[in-house]
């Protein structure tokens, strides 16, 4: 067994920043026992964190539901991430490998902190504050051009999908059906219904029409819903959030994943069938060709 080797890029830790190499917590943070914390991840184009209030509301709605106080303000968290983005781009320049772009994803983490080994949420405990960054991995031109393969499978993971939580044992496994299959994505059911994927929201477009999961407990409300809803409307390409079944996604025209990284991605294979019918059967087709041009419009917009 090896430990692979860390980065000696700054991170951020309860109120210090020091290399991520060197960062560390006490083994009974309860975020490392228990799992008991949440996070969020901002994308950064250009220097610039996109949808960064977006990211700040769901980080507000996820600590609540764990009733953990937010430790820092929306223009701390802002403060930390915009050092974060700055120092790395710094770092990649020095070392001759500045990408002009400058795209990153900034991951941030609290855990209800510190304390002796008990399952009740210990009141009065100071969190623990993570943030760190890294070069965003995009999907490749491939993709974009061919779509990607995925694979279905029951939704097995607790009912309160809706908090961002950082125990992720559930979508470890659920993305790992996928890796064994060869397959970029795990697409998920509960019962009959869609749900989502293993680290994605999944849409389903039939009659020219885009649909998602309804926004409950069973599904993480991506960043992306509300700018997806954003871009349907901007393009008159008509918006529903309802159940879907398992046999309309298997007969949809198109199928989208969407996520900080993968932005929107056409799924084209599922299950090694083609997604689709006719001419464009197992090809991106014309509503992903629209929303990725409106998100990259959208990254163009995005302010400082």
């Amino acid at each position: 067994m090896t430990t692979p080797s860390l980065p000696d890029s700054l991170c951020y830790l309860n109120g210090e920043y020091t290399a991520l190499k060197d960062a560390k917590i006490s083994v009974l943070d309860r975020g490392f026992i228990f799992g008991d914390g949440v996070y969020e991840v901002v994308p950064c184009y250009a220097g610039k964190l996109f949808r960064f209030a977006q990211h700040m509301a769901r980080l507000d709605r996820s600590l609540a539901e764990l009733r953990i106080s937010n430790p820092l303000t929306h223009a701390q968290w802002r403060e930390i991430a915009t050092k974060l983005v700055a120092d790395y781009a710094l770092g990649t320049e020095a070392r001759g490998l500045n990408d002009a772009k400058n795209d990153q994803i900034i991951y941030i983490q609290v855990s209800r902190g510190v304390a002796m080994r008990d399952h009740p949420m210990l009141p009065g405990l100071t969190p623990t504050v993570f943030v760190m960054t890294n070069a965003m991995k995009l999907p490749t031109a491939q993709q974009r051009s061919e779509g990607v393969a995925c694979v279905t499978a029951d939704d097995f993971r607790w009912e309160k999908a809706h908090i961002k939580s950082t125990s992720l044992l559930g979508a470890v496994f659920s993305r790992q059906i996928s890796v064994d299959a060869g397959a970029l994505e795990t697409v998920m059911f509960r019962g009959d219904y869609l749900s989502e994927a293993a680290a994605s929201n999944v849409w389903a477009v039939k009659g020219g029409k885009v649909m998602g999961p309804p926004k409950d407990r069973l599904v993480l409300e991506g960043i992306r819903y509300g700018l997806i809803e954003e871009m349907c409307r901007a393009a008159g390409i008509p918006f529903e959030l309802r159940r879907i079944t398992r046999a309309e996604v298997l007969d949809a025209d198109e199928l989208l994943l969407s996520s900080a990284t993968k932005e929107v991605l056409p799924i084209t294979l599922l299950d090694g069938q083609p997604v689709g019918h006719g001419l464009g059967k197992g090809r991106p087709g014309p509503i992903y060709t629209k929303l990725y041009a409106a998100y990259q419009q959208a990254k163009q917009e995005t302010q400082p």
